[in-house]
């Protein structure tokens, strides 16, 4: 049975919730308003001052933002389906082995807090005196990181993209001459279900000419993404950043193209429901990628339990030496390189800036052509580094074929993505018991 024994014994729970506030009451102390059950989804609950807390926090960002806030009861449905549908993917995460431990949140909470420039301890006060809770905001960012996992395993990484669909994608692209073209765009979406009646399209129809008249009598954008956009980042003003023409649909490329910063989109209609766009900003235009190369070779010892850094850099001295007194560097890597360059004597062909780690990429490029370096100490361990040559490379064709590549797989992936959650939310289980507040 699907809803196993959870659903029959939640009359209990309620009923236990409804005791201890009588007893308050009848004792005579302070009545204070018990939390209450407002949503089912599976096996867990959704609790009033959950969807409260987040209401809050919500509305503390947008006021940030500047935005005009949404009715509360607008608010409150967008904010409900948003914490139902992460209920449903803790769950499915839970369910199916996804762990996000100690250790590991504690290193993402400390990259949050170098990326603000603070220590921990400042990063958490500084939390505590914007009124978040330190304790909170870690389960916060523990879900966080367990979702993008879980899009990652179901999601992304069942995603290819083949060599034809690049050719394909590059072919369009050359056929265009907007190809070049890029949007800062905002969106609204007015979801359809597939199985919509003629009487619900209306409906819907009529929620997004809402959404545009709104819109053109001068509305803050984000506040009217907030109150009647069913987008995923509808409660973060609808924003989608830059794309390029090629990111897009057709549909919305076409719609965006005479558009001016500022100005929107009239009602576009797609299978997945009714759209609006805002063009925030547009550029264009781009340049040959040129980039410098360097040809190199290395050795490399690297660390183990059985090598020492000690043993490492003993090592890497005496084959030093032997390279100042004349010594074959392709001899010496062949002996003594622990790389799968070895057998090619070290070499690693021409290699782009950012190929290397930085420590390796450092030292290479203090380098002149066929001079030798000291040691360098790396992630891998410990190399000796020569620079053979330097040219400058057009790499306008590579970069074009690894940018196509990532813009296919992002598309794919985000339309995958969204139907992944509709049908998880589909076989779902999930009562509301809030109907009267909406």
């Amino acid at each position: 049975m699907k809803l196993s024994l959870f659903r029959y014994l939640l009359p209990i729970l309620l009923t236990g919730i409804a005791l201890v506030g009588n007893l308050a009451h009848a004792g005579g102390g302070e009545i204070r308003k018990i939390d209450r059950i407002i949503a089912i989804v599976d096996q867990v609950v959704i609790t009033e001052n959950e969807l409260i807390d987040r209401i809050q926090t919500v509305r503390s960002q947008l006021e940030k933002q500047g935005a005009t806030l949404p009715p509360r009861d607008v608010l409150q449905k967008q904010i409900l389906e948003r914490l139902i549908n992460d209920r449903l993917l803790l769950q499915y995460a839970a369910q199916t082995g996804i762990r996000v431990d100690d250790t590991q949140l504690d290193k993402t909470v400390e990259r949050i807090a170098e990326q603000n420039q603070l220590s921990v301890a400042d990063f958490r006060a500084a939390l505590e005196q914007e009124g978040i809770s330190y304790r909170k905001f870690r389960e916060d960012i523990r879900n966080e990181i367990t979702i993008a996992r879980l899009r990652e395993r179901e999601v992304e990484n069942r995603v290819n993209v083949t060599e034809a669909e690049i050719d394909n994608y590059l072919t369009t692209q050359s056929a265009r001459t907007d190809v070049q073209d890029e949007f800062e765009i905002s969106h609204i979406l007015i979801r359809t279900p597939e199985d919509s009646s003629p009487e619900e399209l209306r409906k819907f129809r009529d929620k997004a000419e809402q959404a545009l008249k709104e819109l053109q009598a001068g509305t803050n954008f984000a506040a009217v993404s907030a109150s009647l956009s069913d987008a995923p980042n509808a409660l973060e003003g609808g924003n989608l950043g830059w794309r390029t023409s090629t990111q897009i649909p057709d549909l919305f490329n076409e719609a965006l193209q005479p558009l001016k910063p500022g100005e929107l989109t009239p009602i576009l209609r797609s299978p997945n429901g009714f759209h609006i766009l805002k063009m925030t900003n547009r550029r264009g235009g781009s340049s040959p990628l040129v980039v410098d190369q360097t040809k190199v070779r290395h050795i490399l010892i690297k660390l183990s339990e059985i090598v020492s850094d000690s043993d490492a850099q003993q090592k890497m001295t005496m084959i030093k030496e032997r390279l100042d007194n004349s010594g074959d560097f392709t001899e010496l890597a062949r002996q003594y390189s622990e790389d799968a360059s070895a057998n090619n004597g070290g070499d690693l062909g021409w290699v782009n800036p950012g190929d290397t780690v930085p420590q390796f990429e450092q030292v290479m490029n203090q380098l002149a052509p066929n001079e030798i370096s000291e040691p360098v100490r790396t992630p891998f361990g410990y190399h000796i580094i020569q620079v053979q040559d330097r040219r400058k490379q057009d790499m306008t064709k590579e970069a074009a074929r690894f940018k196509a590549r990532q813009e296919i797989r992002a598309r794919k992936a985000e339309e995958a993505y969204e139907d992944w959650v509709r049908e998880l939310r589909d076989r779902a289980y999930v009562e509301l018991q809030l109907e009267d507040k909406y």
